[in-house]
Formats: structure tokens, sequence, C-alpha cells
């Protein structure tokens, strides 16, 4: 069999699986569910071998998604570390066989401490199943590899079981994407995520603006000086009325000549701008622009909308790598 007939092969063959476990799913996966949701305390995930990776990476789903919980090796476990458990916790005790020693040797002392356990297996007649409170059967009884022995169709159920554990606890809690940003304030996804235009706004006199009365060219050197494509208008009160951008001029010319030149900014202003206030993510600013297809944003003060505080430019957004 070729290399690729394989791959598709093992993917079939998982993909059978999640489905087996979508089937196999019912008021154990709403008792697990409501036993994380009703504790006042962490949850633990525990595990060793592929088991403990999984566990591992549940555990990390979990916190991402506001739900404090950590990974303990299941073999430190019995050498100290479950000093970490208290009575209020919810421990998660992973094993495809069920029949994990090092799992099963912390059954006791979990119960002694009162920590509410909850195992996951792929066989609903081993000692693990039997002997936690909750059981959630993965439901799958096959690997994909041709052995039938590597840790493969299991471990992904067993990990797609932890993402439908974590996800619809998040949905309980309403947990939205403010909260998501709070626990991700790096990378990236923390700045999509965090930074607001008011952050990378030109301000001040960094501001391109010319007033309704001001001719085309003193428009055009504005533009030049600020070296953002375009210029606000203003009215006598300061209102931001209009905008001018190097497109347009260009076009005015086309039709006018230099005859445009003599005309005020009102005669190629476009009226009624594109403004966001400025605790506006600069993720949902980019999209604007995308919508409309500009390159500028001018941006209002949060607490008076009709104050000018500045101009996002798309590069200024690009620039920051959101």
């Amino acid at each position: 069999m070729g290399y690729l007939k394989s791959g598709k092969a093992v993917i079939r063959k998982e993909i059978r699986a999640l489905q087996q476990l979508e089937k196999s799913l019912g008021d154990n996966f709403n008792n697990a569910a409501e036993a994380i949701a009703n504790t006042n305390g962490n949850i633990i995930f525990l595990g060793l071998g592929k088991s403990g990776h999984v566990a591992r990476k549940c555990a990390a789903t979990f916190s991402s998604l506001g739900i404090p919980a950590f990974y303990m090796h299941a073999g430190d476990a019995t050498h100290g570390d479950l000093g970490m458990v208290a009575k209020d916790d919810v421990c998660i005790l992973i094993s495809y066989s069920g029949k994990s020693k090092e799992l099963l040797d912390i059954l006791k002392p979990l119960e002694q401490i009162g920590a509410e356990m909850i195992a996951i297996t792929g066989n609903p007649d081993s000692s693990l199943a039997k002997m936690c409170k909750i059981h959630v059967d993965i439901g799958v009884r096959t690997e994909a590899d041709p052995l039938g022995l590597a840790p493969t169709s299991s471990a992904t159920a067993t990990l797609v079981l932890g993402d439908a554990l974590a996800i619809s606890l998040m949905e309980k809690r309403g947990f939205k994407k403010e909260d998501f940003a709070l626990r991700h304030p790096g990378g990236n996804l923390g700045k999509k995520l965090l930074l607001t235009v008011d952050k990378i706004a030109h301000t001040d006199d960094q501001i391109p603006i010319v007033h309704t009365d001001a001719k085309i060219h003193e428009a055009l050197l504005t533009m030049s000086e600020k070296g953002l494509g375009m210029t606000g208008v203003v009215n006598d009160k300061n209102d931001l009325i209009g905008i001018i951008t190097d497109g347009d001029i260009r076009r005015g010319l086309e039709n006018s000549n230099q005859e445009i030149f003599n005309k005020t900014a009102t005669y190629l202003m476009s009226k009624s701008p594109q403004k966001i206030p400025s605790n506006t993510l600069a993720i949902t600013a980019l999209e604007i622009m995308e919508k409309f297809s500009i390159t500028s944003l001018f941006v209002t003060d949060l607490e008076d909308p009709n104050k000018l505080f500045g101009v996002v430019h798309i590069h200024d957004i690009l620039k920051a790598e959101v």
C-alpha cells in the first residue's frame, strides 16, 4: 500500500472513531460536565504515557477557556504530588485500557481527600471505570494502525472528548472573546484580541486636517506632510465633515487640470468619512477598511464622539502584525 493510500485509510478510521464517540456520549457526559461546572476547586487531569500527553493538552485547553486546570503525571502523584489536590477539586483520570496501575493506586487517596473523580477510558468494564463515580466511555475499541497497538484513534477521541467538555462548559459560562483575550495577551493572538486603535493611531499634530475653505493645493501639501495619503476636512466648529484622498486629487486633475488647485476643499471632499471610537480593536478596524476598500479611518474620542482623537492607517495595523 502506498503512503498516500495508507495515510487516507488511517484518517478514515479515526473519523469513524470520532463518529462512534459522538454516538456513545450520553448522561455520563452531562454528569461529568455538571461535576466540573459545580466545583469551586481546580480541574486536575491525570494520566501517563500517551494518555498523559492528551491529559496535558486537555488541561491547557480548559485553562485557556477560563476553567482553572492543570496536569499531574500519575506516577508523580504517588510520590507527593497528591499534596496539590484539595477536597473541592475534580480529578479526571485518563486511561484507554482503564487498567493503569499508577491511576488505580491513587483512587483510594483521592477518595480520602474528598476530590471528585471522573474516569475517561475505552473500557467500561475496567477497574478504573467501575471505581470512579463518573465514567465517560470514548466508544473506541480498535486503533487505526494495522497492528491495533499504537494509541491513535483512542488518543484522538480522548482529545476531542476533552475539547467537547471544555467548549460545552465555555458556552454554559457565557465565556466571551474579551475573556479569551485576557488569558492570551502575548503573540499575534493577543494583538488581535487586545490591541486597540488608540495605541497605534496618529494623534495631535500628526492628524492631517484642513478647513473647508482651504485651497486644494493646501490640502495636497497637508497630505504630503503627514504622509497618510488623505486629509480630513473640518468646518468652523472643527467638526469632521469630509475627507480628501490622493485618489480624489488625481481624478480632479484628470477632469479639471490645473484649475483644480483654485478650488476649495469642499469641492473634492467626500462627505461623512468613516469613523471609529478609540477603543475599537485594530483587527476590527482592518476589517472595516477591507469592507469599504479604504486605507484610513478617523478615530473619535471615547467620551466625546464628536471630538477627533486621531487617524489610523492600514500600514499602522499591518506594522503591528495584527
